[in-house]
């Protein structure tokens, strides 16, 4: 006979670290899934486009040493192992709450981000998975320049007279997602729509 008892779900609040007030998330899928998943999940939850590469960093009681999960790369010329996130199920690693791991998006504006695993519960009845339950201010806009360039955006945006004013507010209307009117304090997780990771996988490798 199968096993009928209902799938786990994982809770995560992710921070977006360096910035202040933070910038978070708190997000729910199946604790069956993949690293892949989550990593799409967070994507889709922070605001991020998934333009760039990506890895989550564990540590790894077997091994005794530090793990990245992410996109594999042959150039990387790293020593810690890195395996491909669609192959790594999240049970592996996020056992009970409190377990947590690093996950770093794009490597030249340097996001590092704290996952934290903080329930694991029943799914509620009728509710669809993944899903966004709170979280807070809105992601930094793609290719804003790291920590650093996103403080000035915002100081720009939010200074009528300043002089760079209008090139950013080109820039942010140029930009693929269009971020204009760019509102640092805003965040509705029930906006948040999350993509199918299967079919972004799919796209990826084509």
């Amino acid at each position: 006979m199968g096993d009928s008892r209902p799938e786990l779900i994982n809770a995560y609040t992710v921070w977006l670290l360096g910035i202040q007030p933070p910038i978070w998330r708190r997000i729910e899928l199946a604790g069956s899934c993949s690293f892949w998943d989550l990593h799409v999940a967070i994507q889709d939850s922070m605001g991020w486009l998934d333009y760039h590469l990506h890895e989550f960093e564990l540590y790894d009681p077997r091994r005794k040493q530090n793990v990245r999960v992410g996109l594999p790369d042959e150039d990387d010329g790293l020593e810690t192992p890195l395996f491909p996130g669609w192959k790594v199920p999240v049970k592996r690693y996020f056992k009970r709450p409190g377990d947590r791991a690093g996950y770093l998006y794009d490597f030249g504006d340097g996001w590092t981000h704290d996952v934290q695993l903080t329930g694991i519960a029943l799914p509620e009845p009728g509710v669809a998975y993944p899903r966004c339950t709170d979280g807070a201010r809105a992601c930094p806009p793609e290719d804003c320049g790291g920590v650093g360039g996103y403080e000035e955006l915002v100081e720009v945006v939010a200074d009528p007279r300043h002089p760079e004013r209008r090139s950013i507010i080109a820039w942010l209307k140029g930009h693929a997602k269009n971020y204009h009117p760019y509102r640092p304090e805003y965040f509705d997780p029930r906006k948040v729509v999350f993509t199918d990771p299967g079919e972004r996988l799919r796209r990826m490798v084509e």
